[in-house]
């Protein structure tokens, strides 16, 4: 599996673009072509910031395949729809996926139901076992209310090498430390939390998914880019400009925060569906304010 030494460093969760309720298909390529330009290593499609949960299934087949077309191999595309609360539902749509130029799949775990981690392990295991391709674990306790103990996380990847990494997005340094100390050598842990991605990187992760790099992967990914090289000074340079804008892009939820930096340095709108809603006008100003002072505005 080459493709798997591939996925490290800036990895973007791509928002999905939308106009009058529809997919903005070339916002979309707008938006692929400023993230590669802007150096990000690997995209992820239909994630959570990509809005999967509220497109039907036949809106997530196509904007999956115009990523693809649009990425042309250039770097290698993720695909983050497959979470679900059925674990048997998720197999038998694993064994009928079209996989072609797909890199790896990224599979949050179940939500709502609250699963034991025995319960998590055995739905991870299906998982794995249905794959054509590698799984990312994304562990979310903040959107699935059940958090991935650091002891499952390890479990399932000295069981399979199925398993390429864990985007670890629970915010807590100490578990994914504990991740990172006894892993298997196959197996990455990519900051789930932009926020947390220069310390995570110091302690050993090899990356993260953002949420930030939609709108500005040139400081985001270059930042990552000298923390994996020990460059703290110079990463720190970067990380600090990005500071003030984080918690911004997350007070009226996401993807609505980033959506309106989008729509401010003209990528697309900030639109978003029921039950999401765009930003607040106040919100929006206050995340202007920030974006401006940083100097990241056109």
């Amino acid at each position: 599996m080459k493709q798997q030494l591939q996925l490290s460093g800036t990895g973007v969760a791509l928002v999905t673009p939308f106009r009058n309720k529809t997919i903005d298909f070339p916002a979309l390529s707008r938006l692929i072509e400023h993230t590669i330009q802007g150096g990000v290593d690997f995209i992820v499609s239909l994630g959570t910031t990509g809005e999967a949960i509220t497109q039907s299934p036949e809106e997530c087949r196509e904007v999956l395949s115009f990523t693809v077309r649009e990425v042309k191999g250039r770097v290698p595309v993720v695909a983050g729809l497959f979470g679900s609360n059925y674990t048997e539902k998720l197999v038998n749509a694993l064994k009928t996926y079209d996989f072609e130029g797909i890199a790896a799949i990224m599979s949050s775990s179940p939500a709502y139901s609250k699963p034991s981690q025995e319960g998590i392990y055995q739905h991870y295991m299906a998982v794995a076992e249905a794959s054509p391709v590698p799984v990312i674990i994304y562990n979310v306790p903040g959107r699935t209310c059940s958090n991935i103990e650091a002891e499952t996380t390890l479990r399932l990847a000295h069981s399979s090498d199925r398993f390429l990494a864990v985007k670890e997005a629970s915010g807590d340094l100490a578990q994914a430390i504990s991740i990172l100390k006894d892993k298997p050598a196959h197996f990455q842990v990519w900051s789930g939390e932009d926020p947390l991605t220069l310390p995570m990187i110091a302690c050993g992760a090899t990356g993260v998914i953002s949420v930030i790099a939609n709108a500005f992967p040139q400081p985001f990914s270059s930042m990552v880019r000298h923390a994996r090289a020990g460059e703290l000074q110079a990463a720190r340079k970067w990380n600090d400009l990005l500071h003030d804008i984080h918690p911004y892009l997350y007070v009226d939820g996401n993807p609505s925060g980033i959506k309106g930096a989008l729509e401010m340095i003209g990528i697309c709108s900030k639109e978003t569906r029921i039950p999401l809603v765009p930003l607040t006008d106040q919100t929006y100003q206050e995340l202007h304010r920030v974006i401006e002072k940083a100097g990241l505005l056109p």
